[in-house]
């Protein structure tokens, strides 16, 4: 991923046109008149061997013969000769090109551009419209009307249908673009690129087809960050239901569920069709930010407030709230006698619009409304366009997040109008307008995902690793990889899930002692690595009560499996015993690995039917109890978590802590290609794992092995020592370290918060906190020097942090010591920690901009060796350390 040249492609000086004709139809005569149509203000310059012009203007016979260097060159030959000519453009010096042809070689293509940086759009690519440069290098039949919405996509018809689509809505863009066959510029480049373009308020892209999973999760996030970003997403993949796989965790992370999961980490919102992620973005644009997820119905009609009440409780995304008896008395002293109070809140057919006005301010005010929506339908008593406007005014005043949804086809128009003009989401139907909501909630949850960087892992397992290691290396010997049912329970307990404990008899008399050993009722399960489903072959017993039932198990076992399995290898058979927890649920838990996003965890329901059931969240690791809580919630199963009847309520946190563990566990073992913990009890008492399976693998380099989320980088933690001889721990930032990081602020002088943040800085909110202390590690760093307090408590000494572009080429450097600790040498160090970091990931350069007047940070920059000098700006030094 590289945004190197792009702007050759957005917002070139000069455009080429390779193959341009007079013959109509053709690309390019229809790249030609789309250029001189959309009224380009730079050269346009046709290349043909046999035209001296082309559309009236001046036409060349070669490249080499253009007066002047394209910017960006549109080619409309055929594949064969695009190699060749993509050789000539980067000899030229050209940036760009977009590559009509869908039969050019893709590999030859790529070969003559590297030399020379040159970008390539295509093959297959419709190109490039930008109304704010003037910029309509594509085949479309139309063009854009300037707007502030990107519109990405692969496909060269959707982009023309989209444009066809937006000419009757008024809908406009700061780009629309075809990647076609992304030979040389994909989604990432893309996304790095308008991420940073401050005509483009929202990125909307369809996806047909992805190939570098971590990349995208890169630039996906960096974007997120900045401006929201929806997507769709067409072919979707499915496994079939009910498919069979050595794993459940395997058979149930299908690419469609892993790829909704990744777009949620990313912070991203996806939706399904191109009409709903423009309605999305609308909604998102129009609405203030909500609190959380409980919405109130304020309406004119019963029937419509059931109805709204029906969308709400069948989704998942966002609920119906249980106003409070405060908030219900509050509206008690509104409403005529006879109201009913509850929500919705039912005003009657004939209320007034200032009985509106007042029910939304009760209703702004209650601390359990997270959203209003008011539903109105048409009578001919009340002017709807009256109450839109009161609506609207109380909206104002009590800053509320409100949508409005007018029933009625030509009486609603006015109303809507007088929304959209307040820049309200709006919608004339109840169900637009409750998955309106439902997007802006789940838009919360993932900008909340977002925000997660989960730790290096519990604090409890670092003796458990050395055991873990040991495990996997004598997987990595096994046939197959898949570790033996005791190293399986051993591998889980050594990360802190409990386990039921599992004895290995080689032979049927052996199974028998050892049962008596272990104490009845005991479980025995024929243990083979053949044979990942014991029970499909008749391989488990349950409630064996005595050596007698052992051993006659034990052979009615193997007569079963040597019938249905007559080629699987028998180790022996595991003893356990037998779980008695009469309140538990069945649950399940596990690991797999998609193709495009590298490790996943998945989560669900337990038990012998998981892919009938199919009720099962995939996630991204790494966890923290957070995230993990969110897998909680958003299974079906959840609510069967919850105490009903005399059976108590399970203990989520458990559920949570296993998870978590889980995906220390994974981060920790990469070897690890697939497990199941499969019964997974869960009461009231916690979480003990039944019944295990772990595959093993020596790790390769390839997408399915590779976290798409860099974990918590534990092993760039060092100590070091300050001049008094006192130690400190350098390591990389962790959300946890907000406080602190608070505190280290609260502890500067006004001179030295100048100097770091350019301006007066007192106090920095929660959200500026949080952004500095969730950090995506593969686009930033930042190290602090922490030790532990007189109070006990970690305390942030200093903090060094880069944030580095998208080509690894410039990391751009802000260094911060406590103003009580200058001179303590704790600056030098910090810089030295960030200098070895980037020399070691390959970064070109370190550069930083300091205040003139900033003398101990010029000092320490010289003393590092870096160049300083004046930069364009007044009053700024421009520091810069070249790499290599």
């Amino acid at each position: 991923m590289s945004i190197l040249n792009l702007s050759g492609l957005f917002a070139p000086s000069s455009v080429a046109v390779i193959g341009a004709s007079e013959r109509p139809l053709s690309l390019g005569n229809i790249v030609m008149r789309n250029l001189l149509a959309g009224r380009f203000e730079g050269p346009i310059m046709p290349v043909h061997p046999r035209w001296r012009s082309v559309t009236g203007v001046l036409a060349y016979p070669t490249i080499e013969e253009l007066p002047l260097c394209p910017d960006l060159a549109v080619i409309c030959t055929q594949g064969t000769a695009v190699p060749a000519l993509i050789d000539a453009l980067g000899r030229r010096g050209t940036r760009a090109a977009i590559v009509a042809a869908d039969d050019a070689d893709p590999a030859a293509m790529l070969a003559a551009a590297k030399p020379h940086g040159l970008r390539i759009l295509g093959g297959a690519s419709f190109g490039v419209v930008v109304p704010r440069a003037h910029l309509n290098a594509s085949f479309a039949h139309l063009s854009a009307k300037p707007g502030r919405v990107a519109f990405v996509s692969q496909s060269a018809a959707l982009c023309a249908a989209v444009l066809d689509w937006a000419e009757p809505r008024d809908i406009g863009f700061s780009c629309v673009l075809s990647l076609g066959d992304s030979v040389g510029v994909g989604f990432s480049d893309v996304l790095d690129h308008l991420s940073n373009d401050d005509e483009t308020k929202a990125i909307l892209l369809h996806i047909d087809e992805m190939v570098a999973g971590r990349e995208f999760m890169s630039a996906a996030r960096a974007a997120a960050r900045n401006k929201p970003v929806l997507l769709t997403r067409g072919g979707r993949i499915h496994r079939p239901s009910g498919a069979i796989g050595p794993f459940l965790a395997e058979a149930l992370a299908s690419p469609d569920e892993t790829f909704t999961a990744a777009v949620g980490r990313a912070g991203a919102l996806r939706v399904d069709t191109v009409d709903e992620l423009f309605g999305a973005v609308e909604t998102l644009a129009r609405s203030k930010q909500i609190r959380g997820e409980r919405l109130a119905i304020l309406s004119n009609g019963g029937g419509a407030a059931k109805i709204a009440l029906d969308e709400i409780n069948s989704t998942t995304a966002g609920r119906a709230t249980d106003l409070a008896p405060d908030t219900l008395e509050r509206l008690a002293r509104l409403m005529p006698a006879g109201w009913v109070p509850q929500n919705p809140v039912d005003l009657g057919v004939t209320a007034p619009a200032e009985l509106y006005e007042a029910a939304l301010a009760v209703l702004f005010d209650a601390g359990e409304v997270d959203g209003v929506l008011v539903v109105h339908s048409p009578n001919p008593i009340v002017d709807a366009r009256e109450v839109a406007l009161r609506v609207i005014d109380a909206q104002r005043r009590m800053d509320g997040p409100l949508l409005a949804c007018w029933l009625g086809g030509k009486s609603a128009d006015p109303a809507l109008r007088l929304f959209a003009e307040a820049g309200l989401p709006n919608f004339n139907s109840i169900g637009a307008a409750i998955h309106g909501f439902g997007h802006l909630v789940q838009y919360r949850r993932n900008q909340a995902m977002l925000l997660e960087t989960p730790p290096a892992d519990p604090a409890d397992v670092q003796q458990g690793r050395k055991t873990a290691r040991a495990i996997i290396a004598r997987g990595l010997d096994r046939q197959g990889g898949t570790l033996g049912d005791p190293d399986t329970r051993a591998l889980i307990a050594a990360y802190g899930i409990p386990t039921v404990g599992s004895t290995l008899a080689a032979t049927v008399e052996e199974a028998a002692e050892a049962a008596a050993r272990v104490g009845f009722p005991v479980a025995l399960t024929i243990s083979s690595p053949d044979l990942p489903r014991e029970w499909d072959v008749g391989g488990v017993a349950l409630n064996i009560e005595t050596p007698e039932a052992v051993r006659s198990a034990a052979e009615g076992i193997l007569t079963r499996v040597g019938r249905t399995a007559p080629k699987a290898r028998i180790e022996g058979f595991a003893i356990q015993p037998m779980v008695l927890r009469p309140n538990a649920r069945q649950l399940m838990m596990g690991i797999a690995c998609d193709p495009l996003f590298g490790p996943v965890l998945v989560f669900g329901e337990g038990g012998r039917a998981v892919e009938l059931v199919r009720d099962h969240i995939v996630t991204l690791p790494p966890l923290n109890m957070a995230l993990a809580r969110q897998m909680i919630a958003r299974t079906r199963l959840s609510a069967r978590l919850d105490s009903h009847g005399l059976r108590p309520a399970a203990d989520r946190d458990a559920i949570a802590e296993a998870l978590v563990r889980l995906s220390a566990m994974l981060v920790d073992n990469p070897e690890i290609v697939a497990c199941d913990i499969n019964p997974l009890f869960c009461d009231e008492n916690g979480v003990i794992a039944v019944d295990a399976r772990i595959r093993v693998a020596a790790v390769d380099d390839s997408p399915l092995r590779r976290f798409s989320i860099l974990p918590y980088p534990a092993g760039l933690e060092e100590t070091a020592t300050l001049y008094d001889g006192s130690a400190v721990l350098l390591r990389p930032i962790r959300p946890e370290d907000e406080p602190a990081h608070a505190d280290l602020i609260g502890r500067m002088s006004p001179e030295d918060l100048r100097y770091r943040f350019f301006g007066a800085t007192q106090k920095l909110r929660h959200h500026q906190l949080a952004r500095l202390t969730q950090i995506d590690f593969d686009r930033e760093m930042a190290f602090i020097a922490t030790r532990t307090g007189t109070d006990g408590r970690p305390e942030t000494l200093g903090v060094v942090r880069t944030s580095t572009d998208s080509d690894n080429l410039r990391a751009e450097l802000a260094i911060l010591v406590r103003s009580d600790l200058k001179g303590t040498g704790l600056g030098r160090i910090l810089l030295e920690k960030i200098v070895r970091y980037h020399r070691a990931r390959g970064t070109a350069e370190i550069g930083a901009q300091v205040l003139t007047d900033n003398e101990p940070m010029l000092r320490l920059a010289r003393r590092g060796g870096f160049d300083v000098h004046p930069a364009a700006e007044h009053g700024i030094m421009e520091c810069r350390l070249a790499l290599g």
